[in-house]
């Protein structure tokens, strides 16, 4: 196994050299003295440093920095040359827009897809706008988007474009050419661009008559599928004929799931996810001639998760599952990629080592390294030198060797459908039993919870709680089927199944049955004031944090209205049964809930309004259980303000600690 050298700044190596001396120097006196508590405020430190990618010569690293701007850290994209890490250029945009993510393009050129920050509790919304700048800030460029007319330099030409945009490809070898794949708002229209991200000149090479679209295009540039969703959310693909005319493909015989995503170096092979059943998604290899297709990778349980990719010519190299905890599954051992990977992942055992990108020339490789311990750290790997140095730490004051482990569980429901989540339980050297928390996710369709560092389970288990997650139907990483089964169950098996895991949790010798609570967000709001009217003698106490409380007003919401295919999606997966929504919405069922309630919810909430908070609020002081009650009203999904985040914990944990505390 190649011998690698590590730069002697990584956290976790300083944390085990302190721990060894200070017990050489202090044993009696550290044996006596009771661990101080992890401050509150090292689980609300926001990631410094994210998203880096590394240009195609190696020689700088772009990486979204948080920065104060009008008022509050935001995302800021900033250039630095490597080895030195010198500061090159911080290139901000206006407002509360981020750069969700961006591209080399060339050595001295990036593309921005821009984004706007509405929520902690959410991922950032994409904007559709694409932009262009140079390392240095330089020869800005608008290719695309709803501003065109104000900022492209092609604006009075094209005029503003009322869609989204998204990169489909880089030109081979590197120019200034791009392919956008864009949707048209208001038109049932799908195209593929390629623009000068220098002139914003555009030529258009493909254009077809349906929405949505998002195009895999070969190697050489040319396009060859493309991929939606119709107005009813059922799956279509599109590939052109030989004249290049582009019709839809028949899908009756690809089974349940068919999405093609990456070409081969050499264009004769597909990459695609294909499940013949609905069961867990495999990765497979499909020859573009024969369509003869072979498996390489799958499981019984989980889809193919997060792939790894080799340095040019691209190809995957090995894929972890979209449960448990992820563990490398190599395609090919012959290949370079699989062996570095391999001596990397030897030297973090208790981590996943992820390759973000390589150099053109494959002589430099930026990856991360994260567990459930450890929120991350992005190093720079040099193949001539064998050495890979720390450049960033996501959240530094979070120490690794005081959070614990999240243990990947497994549980048999009441109708003998094997479910799995995770149990991360506090260090417990007396064996006293452990209160639990029971921690919903969001969504709830197409979201599931991971091993991976979660601020939320380690506070709490910071406190002394035990924190169980159930990855109940509907949850996403475990194939079509699993998902389906979650459709218009929000009443019932999504609920049970999170029953039936806090049952199995209470059978465990380290945990007080007689203290339980549930604590969620968003649609885990809903579930953890809907269970205690489930199950009265079960919970303790509930929080709810930015929930929706009331399930017929989805259909109100601002973002629905007009929008065929999000109303399709609602009646497929909620229902559109009023009556029966309204039977299992918790402000109809407040006069059942009568344990302690902390409910918490932003003023400015577009996802959940404030009126889901207000409404239950009422529901539960006209039933003569008046909650508890924080709102910050300038916050939105999710506190984004650190100070404030900071301050809703520690009114969690008096809760908690009042409740099912010591």
């Amino acid at each position: 196994m190649e011998m690698l050298v590590f730069d002697s700044n990584n956290r976790k190596d300083n944390m085990v050299l302190k721990l060894a001396a200070l017990l050489c120097l202090a044993l009696p006196a550290a044996a006596a003295t009771a661990t101080a508590l992890v401050p509150v405020e090292h689980f609300t430190e926001e990631d410094t440093y994210s998203n880096p990618r590394l240009s195609p010569d190696g020689k700088h690293i772009a990486v979204n920095v948080r920065m104060m701007r009008n008022g509050r850290m935001i995302p800021t994209m900033t250039v630095y040359s490597l080895p030195s890490l010198t500061l090159v250029s911080t290139i901000a945009l206006d407002g509360f827009e981020i750069p969700a993510d961006f591209i080399w393009q060339t050595n001295n050129r990036l593309l921005v897809r821009k984004g706007i920050e509405i929520g902690r509790r959410i991922q950032p919304r994409l904007t559709g706008e694409i932009v262009a700048v140079d390392l240095n800030g330089a020869k800005p460029q608008y290719l695309y988007g709803y501003k065109a007319f104000r900022q492209s330099s092609k604006g009075e030409r094209y005029g503003d474009d009322y869609g989204y945009a998204d990169i489909a490809n880089i030109a081979e070898p590197r120019s200034a050419k791009v392919l956008l794949s864009t949707h048209l708002w208001q038109h049932e229209r799908s195209a593929l661009y390629e623009i000068d991200s220098y002139t914003s000149l555009r030529k258009e090479i493909a254009n077809i008559a349906h929405k949505d679209l998002d195009f895999v295009v070969r190697n050489d540039g040319t396009p060859g599928f493309g991929w939606s969703y119709d107005d009813d959310n059922h799956f279509v693909l599109f590939r052109p004929d030989a004249d290049g005319t582009w019709k839809k493909a028949e899908l009756a015989g690809e089974g349940a799931r068919y999405l093609p995503y990456r070409y081969s170096p050499d264009d004769r092979a597909l990459y695609i996810t294909f499940s013949p059943d609905g069961g867990p998604d495999k990765l497979m290899r499909e020859d573009v001639a024969t369509r003869k297709r072979t498996i390489l990778a799958e499981d019984t349980v989980f889809s193919i998760g997060a792939v790894q990719y080799t340095a040019r010519p691209v190809q995957p190299f090995a894929v972890s599952l979209a449960g448990g905890r992820p563990v490398a599954r190599y395609l090919d051992d012959n290949l370079p990629e699989v062996k570095l990977h391999k001596s990397l992942s030897a030297s973090f055992p208790d981590a996943f080592v992820n390759f973000i990108n390589f150099t053109d020339d494959g002589e430099r490789l930026l990856f991360s390294v994260l567990s459930d311990r450890d929120p991350g750290s992005y190093y720079l790997y040099d193949k001539k030198a064998g050495k890979a140095e720390l450049l960033f730490n996501n959240m530094d004051k979070i120490d690794p060797e005081r959070m614990t482990e999240r243990l990947p569980v497994s549980f048999s429901a009441r109708d003998g459908q094997v479910l799995t989540g995770f149990l991360t339980a506090p260090a417990n050297p007396g064996k006293h039993k452990l209160p639990l928390v029971l921690l919903p996710h969001g969504g709830p369709i197409s979201v599931h919870d991971e091993w991976y560092f979660d601020s939320d389970a380690q506070f709490l288990a910071s406190r002394g709680y035990a924190v169980l997650q159930v990855n109940f139907r509907g949850s996403s990483g475990r194939g079509m089927n699993f998902r389906n089964a979650g459709y218009r169950e929000y009443g019932g098996r999504m609920l049970n199944d999170m029953i039936d895991g806090v049952k199995w949790a209470n059978q465990r010798p380290d945990i007080d049955a007689g203290r339980v609570c549930v604590y969620g967000a968003s649609f885990g709001g809903y579930a953890a004031l809907m269970l205690p009217v489930r199950e009265p003698q079960m919970f303790k106490c509930a929080v709810g944090y930015s929930g929706r409380y009331h399930l017929p007003s989805k259909y109100s919401q601002d973002n629905i209205a007009g929008d065929i295919q999000a109303k399709n999606y609602l009646i497929k997966t909620l229902g559109a049964d009023m009556k029966q929504l309204e039977s299992i919405s918790p402000t109809s069922l407040a006069a059942q809930i009568k344990l302690p309630v902390l409910l918490v919810h932003g003023g400015n909430d577009k996802v959940t309004e404030l009126k889901q908070a207000e409404m239950m609020r009422d529901a539960l002081i006209k039933a003569g259980h008046p909650p508890e009650w924080v709102l910050e009203k300038d916050q939105e999904h999710g506190f984004y303000d650190p100070a404030l985040r900071k301050a809703f914990y520690e009114k969690l944990e008096a809760f908690l600690g009042k409740h099912i505390g010591k």
